[in-house]
């Protein structure tokens, strides 16, 4: 027998544990999900992840002392707290000998903290680590040209007044003084990822009005689950100079396929199908979650919230394929572990784009993709809308880069609990033509 004795031979379902050991959710939260240039623009990084740390804390009532790691993901990185794990970890109370690290891996780094977590603790290393993730585009940073940049540095090591003087006339150059702003379009390519997804919703036959609705259903399903409180993972959280903490995300809008079809299209002008309203938001946020072996957790006195059974990670074409890592990394995870869609009870998808959303689901329900760029005999199938992003997704709640992973594990596992499912399945596309699967298993009531 496995390790999953309520999994076997009941009801025909079939033992996930692997023969390894059990990594098991404890819990997961995060701070309010806010646009960028909102409440949190005068914070810093490190401070949201903080925070969300000490929620986790607090939340949990872990001991910190039984903490062995904390890693976490981000993308757009702070120069002043280049491992940002360490100074959020720090920050929290959590005990100075717990290592820590950051990971990066576009948007789904926080699940390659989740799952670096998770090899951490099946390999024996570690019982107990806090995965997270943070992304801050309130405060982006900006360079100096290379041209200013090597001006300044010949600056600091200026050995007369002259010298000094003549190196400050060269600075207020035009050139030196010019700004280098983070690029948004991908390194490989130097293409938009927005122009991107246009391309690809060219490409699946997905329309514009298509979009706009999915963009509409995002939005009052997120509405939805925060009137009816099912989003138990956000935390109040506290902003200097600010006598309230910020208890909700701020970007949900529930609106009319009619409004939205007004925006103009934002990346390919005037035909395109990409919006501000039908894409994913800048976003400032943060996230963290309690990962333990099972033996761990409840030697503890937990009730784990769910068993993390198997990932995958894929990457390929990406120019063409950019968007496309949940329809690869679906079939892979499901064949993996002997599954196909019909034995998933909750679907968490991230949503960077409406757009991109829709064409995943196309590429899986299509015979011609599937056996031409996947290598099947046949279509991996259609995933079902009324298991899919049921309490909103990205799109309507937001999409703070380093984040978004740890919400869709929590709100998978939270799903399973509160709808009785058993298994759930997790996919996040990302720049770079990458993916992620995982496949989440609700913990026995």
């Amino acid at each position: 027998m496995g390790l999953m004795s309520h999994f076997i031979d009941i009801d025909g379902k079939r033992d996930l544990s692997r023969g390894l050991r059990n990594v098991v959710l404890v819990d997961g939260v995060r701070t309010p999900f806010l646009k960028s240039g909102t409440d949190y623009k005068n914070m810093m990084p490190h401070d949201l992840q903080r925070k969300a740390i000490q929620s986790l804390l607090e939340h949990t009532q872990i001991p910190k002392e039984e903490i062995n790691n904390v890693i976490v993901g981000t993308v757009i990185q702070e120069v002043k707290t280049s491992n940002i794990a360490r100074e959020a970890a720090l920050g929290a109370g959590i005990p100075q000998s717990a290592p820590a690290h950051t990971v990066t891996q576009a948007c789904i780094s926080s699940n390659q903290a989740i799952t670096s977590a998770w090899n951490y603790i099946t390999t024996g290393h570690s019982d107990c680590v806090v995965a997270g993730g943070v992304d801050f585009m309130s405060d982006a940073p900006i360079r100096f040209s290379r041209k200013g940049r090597e001006i300044l540095i010949q600056m600091s090591r200026a050995k007369s007044k002259g010298e000094l003087i003549g190196l400050a006339l060269q600075m207020m150059s035009l050139k030196a003084l010019t700004p280098d702003a983070p690029s948004v379009a991908e390194f490989s390519t130097n293409e938009v990822m927005g122009h991107s997804a246009d391309r690809l919703a060219g490409a699946f036959g997905v329309s514009r009005r298509e979009q706009d609705e999915y963009a509409v259903r995002s939005h009052s399903m997120a509405a939805k689950a925060i009137k009816e409180g099912l989003l138990t993972d956000v935390m109040p959280t506290s902003v200097p100079g600010k006598a309230d903490a910020v208890v909700v995300d701020n970007g949900v809008r529930p609106s009319s396929v009619e409004d939205f079809s007004k925006l103009k299209p934002a990346f390919i002008k005037p035909h395109g199908t990409i919006t501000a309203a039908n894409a994913s938001f800048l976003t400032d946020g943060a996230s963290a979650c309690l990962i333990m072996s099972e033996e761990k957790a409840l030697a503890l006195g937990y009730k784990p919230k769910a068993y993390l059974r198997d990932w995958v990670y894929v990457a390929q074409d990406p120019k063409d394929q950019l968007l496309l890592g949940p329809a690869y990394a679906t079939p892979k995870v499901l064949g993996r572990n002997g599954l196909t869609i019909q034995d998933i009870d909750c679907f968490e998808f991230h949503e960077a784009f409406a757009g991109q959303i829709l064409a995943n689901l196309r590429a899986m329900d299509s015979d011609l993709f599937c056996q031409k760029w996947m290598g099947r005999q046949s279509k991996v199938g259609a995933l079902p809308l009324d298991k899919f992003n049921l309490w909103g997704g990205s799109l309507s709640l937001g999409h703070p880069f380093g984040a978004t992973g740890v919400r869709l594990v929590t709100t998978a596992a939270n799903r399973l609990a509160k709808e009785g499912g058993q298994l759930a399945l997790v996919a996040a596309c990302a720049a770079g033509g990458q993916g992620h699967g995982m496949i989440v298993e609700a913990y026995p009531k």
